[in-house]
């Protein structure tokens, strides 16, 4: 791999399964667009011709036993050395026209990632209405939860900084991925953009592997679990908020009563509040222990982060 641009090392990565009518005109597309890149196309267990077509069209293939795409784009990160990573899917439907475009962001603004926001002209069927409409639902989550920035959070198509590839967990292991990318940039606060990009038509022969329910929920989930590893104290104060508020309503009512009789007729509903206000209290020191974990384990991410040089032109 050469420092042919800007003095940086520019590698293409590709996630692949089962693509292999697809993956050579890929390759061939972006050693047009990036004569100065390496291509490594990573064979997610394919039951096809992908490695030895992409092996034959001169990409270095890595075989990746694991099904799922998060398990393959964490072998990608720590198994490619190079400055600046260009990731898109091996199915055609990027347009690697953009990459020049995406990477010059990249080293002029010293950005961390570049996402190509995905533009059709309408008469994709690959992205479908029910996609977009996943799409806009599950980025308005992640903007109210984590901050805005982002309008396509689940384009597969990036590049990104060695800092940022190489302090990213990757915890993920199907197509949530492209979740916990967003989610690891606005918590890490490391700066961003965005590129439109026309998003083609899978080639033929080739089949999308997303499943629009199926994956959404997934998403959903990683959402709310990067919420309650990332946002502790916001989470569990909530719980506990709201356990404290069903606490008074059920026991008011029996204090008001003892007050006046001297009575407990609703033992259990007096037991009930008493046990959820304990649960309440629980959940506000959950809040206070995790929130003290999760500042030490951002520090350590964001040392990893500074500790490798920031994206920009090279000597």
């Amino acid at each position: 791999m050469t420092k042919g641009y800007s003095g940086n090392r520019i590698a293409v990565i590709l996630p692949c399964h089962n693509e292999a009518p697809a993956i050579g005109n890929v390759i061939s597309a972006f050693r047009a667009a990036l004569p100065e890149a390496s291509i490594h196309v990573f064979d997610n267990a394919s039951t096809d011709d992908t490695a030895h077509v992409a092996g034959a069209a001169g990409a270095r293939v890595v075989h990746v036993a694991e099904r799922g795409k998060g398990n393959v784009v964490r072998r990608m990160f720590a198994d490619v050395e190079a400055d600046i990573y260009l990731m898109a899917d091996g199915d055609g439907t990027y347009d690697a026209s953009s990459a020049r475009a995406m990477i010059d962001r990249v080293i002029a603004e010293g950005l961390d990632m570049v996402v190509g926001r995905r533009i059709t002209d309408g008469a994709n069927k690959e992205y479908r209405p029910g996609h977009k409409m996943g799409n806009r639902l599950l980025t308005g989550a992640v903007a109210l939860i984590f901050g805005s920035g982002f309008t396509d959070m689940l384009s597969g198509y990036r590049a990104l900084s060695r800092r940022f590839v190489k302090s990213f967990p990757a915890l993920s292991k199907g197509f949530e991925t492209e979740t916990e990318l967003t989610i690891h940039a606005l918590t890490l606060r490391a700066p961003y953009g965005e590129v439109d990009t026309t998003y083609g038509a899978r080639a033929d022969g080739t089949q999308s592997k997303l499943s629009t329910w199926t994956d959404g929920i997934r998403i959903l989930k990683t959402i709310l679990k990067l919420y309650i590893l990332e946002r502790p104290r916001e989470f569990f104060l909530s719980l506990a908020g709201i356990g404290a508020l069903v606490s008074l309503g059920l026991g008011m009512p029996v204090i008001f009563e003892f007050l006046d009789t001297g009575l407990v007729p609703r033992f259990p509903t007096a037991v009930l509040a008493a046990a959820t206000m304990l649960g309440a209290l629980l959940s506000a020191t959950c809040a206070v222990v995790l929130d003290g974990v999760v500042t030490g384990r951002r520090e350590t991410k964001r040392l990893v982060y500074l500790g490798i040089p920031a994206p920009g032109p090279k000597p």
